[in-house]
């Protein structure tokens, strides 16, 4: 877990990062890949990297309040990993979901109510969203800081 400030925006960068690669993948696949250009994919990933970074930088603090405000031992650091990973996917979830809804009615348009369209969106989200943060996203971010982040961050500067 990141100790400081400098190590959480990159732990935040890489979190957001693989969190938005996988959800526009499976996005793209539930809406069709025939529809993106290699064009229009990377440029609509970068939009969104930045759309789920900005929101990450508001929902993180308030689910890192939750999450150490819940009862559970708080002793051990996997705990509140995943307690906080419960605490934050639901928020961004909700968050991203109503970002693809916009982007959905801007770009295709949606049919029927758009309600409806959010909470299935919604519901398709978060089955892959919680896994994906737990299992792929979080251990590959934490293990990328502890191994070449923080040895780099903490290593003295040699002056010559």
């Amino acid at each position: 877990m990141p100790s400081n400030k400098k190590e959480g925006l990159i732990f935040g960068l890489f979190m957001c990062f693989g969190m938005v690669l996988i959800m526009s993948v499976y996005n793209s696949a539930l809406h069709g890949f025939s529809s993106y250009s290699l064009g229009s994919a990377l440029i609509q990933f970068a939009i969104t990297f930045i759309v789920a970074f900005i929101a990450e930088s508001f929902v993180e603090p308030v689910a890192h309040k939750l999450a150490r405000s819940l009862p559970y031992d708080q002793s051990k650091e996997f705990n509140f990993i995943i307690v906080f990973a419960f605490c934050m996917v639901p928020i961004m979830v909700a968050i991203m979901s109503a970002y693809g809804i916009i982007l959905t009615l801007i770009t295709i348009g949606i049919e029927g109510s758009i309600f409806t369209a959010y909470l299935k969106t919604l519901a398709l989200n978060i089955i892959v969203a919680l896994p994906s943060q737990l299992l792929i996203v979080g251990p590959i971010s934490r293990k990328i800081l502890c191994k070449y982040i923080k040895p780099a961050i903490q290593k003295p500067e040699l002056n010559g």
